[in-house]
């Protein structure tokens, strides 16, 4: 027995030191982990259209301490990066926002309705209708009310994060 594996333990059998996994095992936990996504746009015309005018909505939130998390074909998120505390539990850094094409839709997740429910009643009515979930709006039509209402939810969430010294 080898810090308390038998021969029989998968590890031991590999030939893989159990210290050089668990150092491994420990590393890879540290890391941050950029979002699985795979890009969904080739198809779907309408569908990068709606993402662009988000992206440009979304991109006057980058300053201060708001940095772009992630650029890359359909997908796009702001992360407030500095830590915080909420519930007395520390967070290494914040989301935001955050955009993804999907098949026949564009996801716009927005996370600040996670530190405080009562923001969705602030919420426009006709953004509530594409709410699937806790947080994602699936957006489906380029329709400029509903883009309107989109950076009225941005803009609160925005102020929200202001009031409680994210900045």
């Amino acid at each position: 027995m080898i810090f308390g594996y038998s021969r029989r333990h998968k590890w031991f059998k590999a030939g893989v030191s159990v210290l050089l996994y668990k150092s491994v095992h420990m590393a890879k936990a540290n890391l941050k982990k950029p979002i699985k996504y795979e890009d969904k746009s080739e198809g779907q015309p309408t569908m990068l259209l709606i993402f662009n005018a988000l992206k440009k909505m979304l991109s006057q939130y980058v300053r201060g301490n708001f940095l772009v998390r992630a650029d890359g074909a359909g997908n796009y998120s702001i992360y407030y990066n500095k830590e915080v505390i909420i519930a007395k539990r520390k967070f290494p850094e914040l989301a935001f926002a955050t955009i993804l094409i999907q098949k026949g839709f564009v996801g716009f997740y927005f996370f600040p309705i996670y530190t405080n429910p009562k923001l969705i009643n602030e919420l426009p009515e006709r953004l509530l209708k594409c709410l699937e979930g806790k947080n994602c709006f699936h957006i489906k039509k380029e329709d400029p009310r509903l883009m309107k209402e989109v950076a009225e939810a941005l803009e609160t969430g925005f102020a929200y994060y202001g009031s409680k010294g994210w900045k």
